[in-house]
């Protein structure tokens, strides 16, 4: 597929994705309610929003940056902070987020980054990220079990997957650390299974990939244990950082001028709605958060809200990322031909 395709594809999608969020949030029958909702609406909870945004992409900066500075990688934190811009916008635009990660590091390397310290750095933020939002979900949950159980009904089939494969990358992680030939073997066996049924196409290819991935994931960890000062910074940053993520909901609630549901709810749903869709390998997550909010949140957005707090959040959690990662990447494409 040709670069320019590429791009048509993306512009295309992300077209898509707005278009059928903004349908969802104005087709709604009782948008009369939302229209005087907005009215209703107060500068501080909008500045929330903002904030929490603030948060996440600050301290996902600042995770980065004290990795960084450990290695002795002299860069400036508004240089990390547009390395995480980009990342951020190339992972909300291709499957599986597949593309961030690799055009962060590029993005490092530019500014003298070596290529194995910020895929170092981007392997801890990941293992960092997932091992809290497994556990603040799971805390969550337990300590609102009845509420849960009550608002979700049979729809919790889908949190408790989700929660699952999340939690699974950690401990695959350790395993690659302390069971690296355990973890290679099993790679290579599905890689080899794949190729039999025509799943993969390369298969020596795939297993160098693999083998490339475990040997970072081994590096990381090793580094993270032989560094507990910089393990609890990192899990405080992923701590947060998550935290304004999943306060947006929160903020969203409240701006709407809705009540009756306490924020501490609010934020236990918005947690598993996280882990529920984020394992959905469209770009984004797209279709699995929109429904999944609309579905988590029934009841609890009233009076025909539901809708355009769909749109709120959406946005403060992942238009935006597309606004500031575009600014981001030609702020770098005009520096690079200046």
């Amino acid at each position: 597929m040709s670069p320019k395709l590429k791009k048509i594809l993306s512009a295309l999608f992300i077209v898509g994705s707005i278009s059928a969020v903004v349908i969802i949030a104005f087709s709604n029958p009782e948008m009369g309610n939302a229209w005087e909702a907005i009215s209703r609406m107060e500068l501080p909870w909008i500045g929330g929003l903002l904030l929490c945004w603030v948060l996440f992409a600050g301290f996902e900066t600042l995770g980065n940056q004290i990795c960084l500075k450990e290695r002795g990688c002299g860069i400036s934190f508004i240089r990390t902070f547009r390395s995480v811009l980009i990342g951020m916008y190339y992972s909300s635009i291709t499957p599986g987020s597949a593309g961030g990660q690799p055009m962060q590091i590029n993005d490092l390397r530019k500014e003298g980054v070596p290529v194995e310290y910020g895929t170092l750095s981007l392997t801890i933020r990941f293992v960092s990220n997932q091992f809290v939002i497994c556990m603040m979900t799971l805390v969550l949950f337990l300590i609102h079990h009845d509420f849960v159980m009550q608002q979700l009904g049979g729809a919790i089939w889908a949190a408790r997957i989700g929660w699952l494969i999340n939690f699974m990358s950690v401990p695959l992680v350790l395993l690659a650390a302390f069971r690296r030939k355990w973890i290679q073997s099993l790679a290579e066996k599905l890689i080899r299974l794949g190729a039999k049924i025509r799943l993969v196409r390369n298969p020596e290819k795939a297993i160098e990939r693999a083998t490339e991935m475990l040997d970072t994931y081994y590096e990381a960890l090793n580094e993270m244990i032989r560094h507990p000062r910089e393990i609890l910074l990192q899990l405080l940053c992923s701590t947060c950082s998550l935290l304004g993520l999943m306060g947006s909901t929160v903020f969203t609630y409240f701006a709407l001028g809705q009540h009756g549901t306490p924020w501490i709810h609010i934020l236990t749903l918005s947690c598993l709605l996280f882990v529920s869709a984020s394992y959905t390998p469209l770009p984004g997550a797209s279709g699995a958060q929109e429904g999944g909010f609309l579905l988590y949140f029934r009841g609890i957005f009233k009076d025909g809200t539901i809708g355009l707090g769909l749109l709120i959040w959406r946005f403060f959690t992942y238009y935006i990322w597309l606004i500031t990662g575009v600014i981001a990447v030609l702020t770098t494409i005009k520096k690079k031909k200046r």
